[in-house]
């Protein structure tokens, strides 16, 4: 008996000999089973992603094999540290140079909140500069934790229409942020 758990087929039509789905599940799933993910790791948190990515916990089990050193070449941004306000328009450049869909992962307080750094030298959570679409919890947060973020992500890519990205709604929001659109 095998512990390896196989992707569900998403909802569909199915007979003898054919199987039948939307092409916005159908992307979904590939697209929340091969996240490319670009740590942005600036203090302790990085530690505890890279204990993640070791033998241990293998976040490759979950089809984020390859970590991108290149913002051109990912599609996950995890967040992970202490953002100095000197940093913040570096890591929205970071964010710019991704090619969409892009998602983003705030991992542990301080990118979540500053965490114990209210100071006026530290930016009070990465959502001031760039949107994000998971906060894991914790200073640091164990492997575990990050673990289930990727997780809740997967279901977040897994049932996007692809339609979401050219929305009114998603152009406001970006909009929000300063991010040109159009470009």
């Amino acid at each position: 008996m095998s512990d390896i758990k196989l992707a569900a087929a998403p909802p569909g039509v199915e007979g003898s000999g054919f199987f039948a789905t939307t092409l916005d599940k159908a992307i979904g799933l590939a697209r929340a089973n091969s996240l490319w993910p670009l740590p942005f790791a600036t203090s302790c948190c990085g530690i505890e992603f890279m204990a993640t990515m070791g033998a241990t916990y293998d976040l490759a089990r979950f089809g984020a094999e390859r970590p991108s050193f290149s913002p051109r070449q990912a599609d996950m941004l995890l967040v992970m540290g202490t953002i100095a306000k000197k940093m913040a328009p570096v890591l929205k450049q970071v964010y710019i140079q991704m090619a969409e869909p892009r998602w983003v992962i705030a991992v542990g307080a301080c990118a979540s909140s500053g965490g114990i750094f209210d100071t006026y030298s530290v930016l009070q959570g990465i959502d001031e500069v760039i949107p994000v679409d998971v906060y894991v919890p914790g200073c640091p947060p164990r492997p575990e934790a990050i673990l289930d973020g990727v997780m809740r992500l997967q279901e977040i890519v897994k049932n996007e229409s692809l339609s979401r990205r050219n929305s009114p709604e998603y152009k406001a929001l970006l909009e929000q942020y300063g991010i040109d659109t159009h470009g």
